[in-house]
Formats: C-alpha cells, sequence, structure tokens
C-alpha cells in the first residue's frame, strides 16, 4: 500500500546582499572593459530587479553550491527534525562544483549528518524537480519516512568577466560573431545564485500547515527537439553537440567549449508551446478545471517576457488558469535554475495565505532539451 507524501517544510539559502541591476557590472565586471551592449535591453524584457550571487562586490567567492545547497537544507531543522534524522538526500543542480564526485555527495559530506542514501539528478532547471521527485517516490513506496530534496545553483562564478576576456569569440566582439555574442551575453544578465530544499515525510505536520503532493509528472521532448541551452559543449553545422571531450585542449577556451549558452531562437519558437502541451493532456486524465481547480499557480519562468506567451497559450489550449491565481518571485529573487520553484513556494508557504483545501500548481520548463515537470498540490 502506498504512502501519503506531505511536504512540511521549505527552506531557502540566498548568499550575500541583493544585487540590484545598476550593481551587476561592478561585481561580474566589465568584459574587455566595455559596458555590455546588450545588458539594458536583457534587463528590460525579463523583469528582474533583483538577484543574489556568491561573488561579493569585492570580488570574493564566499560560498561553493555545495555549501549554499547544505546551509538551506539546515534552515529546515526545527523542534521535529534534525539533519540527522534524513534518512533520503536528493540534490539537483545544473552545474556542480566539480565533475566528481557528485552533488549530493559532497553536500552530504557538508551536512556530516549520518550513512544515508543520496541522489545527484543532473539537468538543468527540472533537476531540482528530479530530485523532488526521487524524494516523493521514496517516501510514497515505503522506502523510506522521510526524504530532503534541494535545488541550488552557483553560476556567478561563470558570468564574470574574466571568463570572458582571453576567449577569442568574447561577448563584446559583435562584429566576429554576433550569434555566439549574443547567446553567452544574454544568459549574463538572466541567471543568478541561491537554494532552496523541502522536506518530505508520511505524515502531516501535526501544527500548522502541510503540502500533501497529490501528483508529481515529467516529460521530455529530446526525441523531438535539439538541444538549446548547453555547457562543456559547442553545436556543429547541423545542430547537433560535440562534448568537451572531444576537443582538443587548447580549443577549449578558442570555442567557448565551457561557456553556458543558450540558442535564443530555439527557445523562442518551443518553449511556451511545449509548456502547455502536456499540461493538457494532464488535466484531461486528472479532470482537473485550470480556472476552478488552482488557486495558487506556481510557474517556472526564466524571463517576464514569456509570463503572457503563456497565459494567452493556456487560454488559447482551453486550460485558462484565472490571473489572480498567478505567483512568482521572480523580480526579487532572479531566475535561479533548478532552485526557482522551491523559491517561490517557499515563499509562499511561509506567507501565511495558504488555508486548508487550497490547491498548488508547479510547473517547471528546461530548456536544455526542452523537458517539463508538473506538480499538483493540497494545502492540509
Amino acid at each position: 500500500m502506498l504512502n501519503q507524501v506531505y511536504i512540511n517544510n521549505i527552506a531557502k539559502f540566498l548568499p550575500n546582499e541583493p544585487v540590484l541591476n545598476d550593481d551587476m557590472e561592478t561585481i561580474l565586471g566589465l568584459v574587455n572593459g566595455k559596458p555590455s551592449r546588450t545588458k539594458n535591453i536583457i534587463l528590460r524584457q525579463n523583469g528582474i530587479k533583483k538577484r543574489y550571487y556568491v561573488v561579493d562586490k569585492k570580488g570574493n567567492v564566499n560560498y561553493t553550491n555545495a555549501e549554499i545547497t547544505a546551509r538551506a537544507i539546515k534552515a529546515l531543522e526545527n523542534n521535529t527534525f534534525t539533519i540527522k534524522d534524513i534518512e533520503v538526500l536528493s540534490c539537483g543542480t545544473s552545474l556542480a562544483d566539480q565533475l566528481l564526485p557528485s552533488h549530493a555527495s559532497m553536500v552530504h559530506g557538508e551536512l556530516k549528518s549520518l550513512p544515508i542514501e543520496i541522489n545527484s539528478p543532473s539537468g538543468v532547471c527540472c533537476a531540482g524537480m528530479h530530485a523532488l521527485k526521487y524524494a516523493y517516490l521514496s517516501v510514497l513506496s515505503g522506502q523510506s519516512k522521510n526524504a530532503v530534496a534541494s535545488g541550488s545553483e552557483v553560476i556567478s562564478t561563470l558570468l564574470r568577466a574574466d571568463k570572458f576576456d582571453k576567449e577569442v569569440n568574447c561577448t563584446n566582439h559583435l562584429e566576429k560573431n554576433p550569434i555566439l555574442a549574443f547567446e553567452k551575453d544574454f544568459l549574463r544578465w538572466m541567471l543568478s545564485d541561491g537554494a532552496g530544499a523541502m522536506l518530505l515525510e508520511n505524515k502531516p505536520n501535526k501544527e500548522g500547515i502541510s503540502l500533501k503532493v497529490e501528483w508529481l509528472e515529467t516529460i521530455s521532448f529530446a526525441n523531438e527537439l535539439q538541444a538549446c541551452m548547453y555547457a562543456g559543449s559547442d553545436k556543429d553545422e547541423q545542430g547537433n553537440l560535440i562534448g568537451w571531450k572531444e576537443y582538443d585542449p587548447e580549443l577549449w577556451l578558442e570555442n567557448s567549449i565551457f561557456s553556458v549558452k543558450q540558442d535564443v531562437k530555439l527557445l523562442d519558437k518551443n518553449v511556451v508551446p511545449y509548456f502547455v502541451k502536456p499540461l493538457v493532456e494532464i488535466f484531461n486524465k486528472t479532470g482537473i478545471n485550470g480556472k476552478e481547480d488552482v488557486n495558487y499557480f506556481l510557474p517556472h519562468l526564466s524571463s517576464m517576457y514569456f509570463k503572457q506567451r503563456l497565459y494567452d497559450e493556456l487560454k488559447d489550449q482551453g486550460i485558462e488558469i484565472k490571473e489572480e491565481a498567478w505567483f512568482t518571485n521572480l523580480p526579487d529573487v532572479g531566475n535561479v535554475g533548478s532552485a526557482s520553484i522551491y523559491l517561490m513556494l517557499e515563499e509562499l508557504f511561509k506567507s501565511g495565505k495558504l488555508k486548508k483545501g487550497k490547491k498548488i500548481l508547479l510547473i517547471v520548463p528546461e530548456s536544455g532539451r526542452f523537458s517539463y515537470a508538473y506538480a499538483y498540490l493540497t494545502v492540509v
């Protein structure tokens, strides 16, 4: 017999002080000593006003990815739960601090808890949801009484000017390679750092609210679409990814192999339609009505540019979700990739607004090669 699964606590860790738009280049630096030619355009479109970096104003790197994840997890502790109670640890991130060992191994090492089961899903924005699903399935199946899931990102160290200055195709050489330059500069003003964690248990809290997980579904469309967001690789003329191990080391820098890049044309064309396509099927299967059965809608938006387009697509597909149900904190915390959904749900969970019986829908798109994750929660 399967267990019920409840999210009983959510915590976050955002490093250093918030960084305002005007301070970004002060911290990240000027590529080749010149202000970005695309920064203000991108910031106007994405609607982000504040974000957080592990890099401080003096240029010091104060935290690793493993450290901020461990801090978020430690913040789950209360009078009924400590890190030594963790049975399963599932940690998702886009880019760990190292290639090996796994991210969850390093987080476990930071926690210094007891020997436990760990899991490190790979991916981009969906990595945090894949971590959550592993934790959910563990508790659901009775393999464990509790599990902790996390999503975290440290990207600012890759966005600093010193990572671009020596490259042949650096971001301000727009005349030489305008497409590559924009793809790289685009992400400098989109991404930021932070971590979130959730405690899942097979019984709800005795006091206060819990979030019962009704279902959690994920899907990939890599069979239909090319890679859109990538690092440690480059695309050939046919759009196929060639991994870093196939390049001579001297080409790693010259070809910007380790830079994080985004095919913005592919993103713009596909991310919203494929966002909604599986949800239509899920609503039909579960009998959910978007207007009546969703009290809080938390979509992970990489940019506010996509909000109206997503609303219109939902409406066009007959599953409109009323505007008053929409909730995002993107302008205040930035796009934190796999951690974003954790940061949104944490803020809502601790807002005092949630009442018994209310329904929450989570949606996370991943442009890596177009994967999506969906979860439906009930406040109890």
